[in-house]
């Protein structure tokens, strides 16, 4: 029996009944040989961390564009946050803490150089959804176009880890909402750094149930929803926390994500990448080797790959790249 074997067994006499087992997967897009030491999902999980897409992340906004400061989180610290998250209430339901790790480290690959102004840039120009990016991350875009062939579970929760998305195991549901908590938690932690709000300007009611800080906040919500899910085939929270938690949210968009202060330098972010997708579509030849290869492929359109260049990008990167195109340098003799 290897040691693959043994940790299988122990997830079939320790997890829920509602747990997804990594003896159970639905398996991989392409048949491989399993490693003698780590069951699939755990497996996934590595492959992710040591994936470029991963690393790019942490020269990726989250909320405020190439702040000035260096404790404001990234689209890494925020992706390391879900992880946690889910970790802990995984754990306390007894679920398959390799999957959610795996989720939730995989979850915003795929997401654009400035957050959801890139996104909403490229969706401008072409049909765009970051957590669709992140799935062809893994399956097509990673180690030179081959993919990483994570295993069914993984890529459905990557795929539906966003609010509208309806995850086909317990774990998904465990990282979508871990996602929530996290951004709700740390964006208004920044909010509050960055001089956007004070601690006092969240509506009293919302204050009277969740708590009076970021933290007691997170606490919160995360002890409600392990409270709530206990035993049961979904997760959920309290209907009290769970109202307060979306009003919450409604707060933050109409004061951090909507708020001037904060988000005045998007519209030159999106200007960016609009014009950055036009010049690729225009001159394809620009692009690196890997992608001007995938151009061939009869399934790519040319719009789709400039894409997938683009969404790549980190913040830094794509200012060095507009600045390439369309900033004149210097004349030199």
């Amino acid at each position: 029996m290897t040691i693959r074997d043994q940790l299988e067994e122990r997830e079939m006499e320790y997890l829920s009944p509602y747990a997804a087992r990594s003896r159970d997967s639905k398996g991989r897009k392409r048949e491989e040989p399993q490693c003698d030491l780590r069951p699939v999902f755990q497996r996934d999980r590595d492959r992710i961390l040591h994936c470029k897409a991963f690393r790019r992340l942490k020269q990726k906004t989250q909320v405020f564009l190439l702040p000035e400061g260096d404790h404001y989180r990234t689209r890494l610290t925020h992706t390391l946050e879900v992880s946690q998250n889910a970790r802990t209430i995984a754990k306390a339901l007894r679920l398959n803490e390799d999957l959610v790790e795996a989720v939730a480290l995989g979850h915003d690959l795929g997401h654009t150089p400035f957050g959801h102004a890139g996104e909403r840039a490229l969706n401008n120009v072409y049909h765009f959804s970051h957590s669709e990016q992140s799935l062809r991350v893994v399956d097509y875009i990673e180690k030179e176009g081959r993919g990483l062939n994570l295993t069914w579970e993984v890529r459905d929760g990557i795929l539906n880890h966003q609010t509208a998305g309806m995850p086909g195991t317990l774990e998904g549901a465990v990282v979508r909402l871990s996602d929530k908590l996290a951004y709700i938690y740390h964006d208004m932690d920044d909010a509050i750094r960055g001089g956007i709000l004070t601690e006092e300007d969240i509506p009293a009611d919302i204050r009277d149930i969740l708590g009076n800080s970021c933290k007691a906040r997170l606490n919160t919500m995360i002890h409600d929803v392990i409270t709530n899910s206990m035993g049961s085939p979904e997760v959920h929270m309290s209907p009290g926390v769970d109202r307060a938690m979306k009003d919450l949210r409604k707060f933050m968009f109409e004061n951090v994500y909507l708020n001037p202060k904060a988000k005045g330098e998007e519209d030159k972010a999106v200007h960016m990448i609009e014009q950055l997708f036009e010049y690729y579509v225009r001159h394809p030849g620009a692009l690196p080797k890997q992608f001007k290869d995938a151009l061939a492929e009869t399934d790519n359109t040319k719009e789709q790959i400039v894409c997938d260049y683009i969404a790549g990008m980190t913040d830094p990167y794509a200012v060095k790249k507009f600045h390439e195109y369309f900033v004149p340098g210097a004349w030199k003799i």
